[in-house]
């Protein structure tokens, strides 16, 4: 654990020779156990965060210690009329709330996460005064979430803020579980359908992650946030505004080489992405690309 006080003194001092190599234009990587911060990169400015927003919101869902087993139907109040995202979460169909933050926070679906929103007792305003309840209990100060899923560019944080949302977001098992997860087979109208984690290093040789979020909205770039243990160490990182998914994957690999002492990497690594199982999951694949917000 770090203390606030300690954890912004370091950020002042971090050595910034390593993040001229990354690629995000915001990033922060620290020592969990030790509270150093082992790079950083304009962690204090403050920009839209997508989807990382979820893990905001499965902590405020489950700290309400709701029914997990309790059926939620989709509706049109579900669906994405702000930037028209793809969703694999059909309108009328009911899943469990359980199933819906799995659905939220591994495959990053924006129905699922409002509707665990929109069924919070006392509904969405309710939810959202969860929300900043939890932001001062965090010692947010530079947070600020309008929606549940991530979508509105006026979601946004810091990486600094972001990697107290991480390590808070990593003491709850199940969002610790669901997001490490790489795929899971889910009931949709009696019909098991396969969903994968959007973080393609979940499940990847070399990785031992303990919790992960990926983020994508015009505004936001690609986002991530991971807790990750090597190296004996358990770091959490931050990457903000990369320019593709690539360039996330290669500087996360770098946060990693910073953390293990091996030298950075100057080019993308190719990591073998995962085929969509399915016919539907391989179209819905190709319309999500440019589409798809997670």
């Amino acid at each position: 654990m770090f203390k606030t006080a300690v954890l912004a003194a370091l950020i002042c001092l971090a050595s910034s020779a390593h993040a001229v190599n990354l690629g995000s234009k915001h990033a922060l990587l620290i020592d969990e156990d030790t509270g150093a911060v082992m790079l950083e990169k304009n962690s204090n400015d403050i920009v839209p965060i997508a989807s990382l927003t979820k893990l905001m919101t499965a902590m405020v869902v489950l700290d309400a210690h709701p029914d997990m087993d309790e059926n939620i139907t989709i509706t049109e109040d579900d669906v994405d009329m702000l930037k028209h995202s793809s969703s694999r979460v059909p309108v009328g169909t009911s899943f469990t709330r359980a199933a819906l933050l799995e659905l939220a926070l591994m495959s990053s679906d924006n129905r699922a996460a409002h509707a665990l929103a929109r069924s919070y007792p006392g509904g969405m305003d309710a939810f959202l005064s969860g929300v900043r309840t939890k932001a001062m209990e965090l010692g947010l100060r530079r947070t600020n979430i309008e929606e549940p899923t991530g979508l509105s560019p006026h979601n946004t944080s810091t990486a600094v803020d972001l990697s107290r949302i991480a390590m808070a977001a990593s003491r709850y098992p199940e969002i610790a579980r669901i997001t490490t997860s790489s795929n899971d087979l889910i009931d949709v109208d009696g019909a098991p359908t396969q969903y994968r984690n959007t973080n393609h290093l979940v499940g990847h040789h070399g990785w031992d992650i303990l919790l992960s979020k990926t983020g994508f909205t015009r505004e936001a770039g690609r986002c991530l946030v991971m807790r990750v243990q090597a190296a004996g160490r358990h770091a959490i990182m931050v990457l903000l505004n990369a320019s593709g998914s690539a360039a996330r994957t290669m500087d996360a690999m770098n946060l990693q080489r910073v953390i293990t002492g091996e030298p950075m990497i100057a080019a993308a690594v190719r990591v073998k992405h995962r085929k969509p199982a399915t016919r539907v999951a391989r179209a819905t694949a190709r319309r999500g690309h440019g589409h798809r917000l997670s």
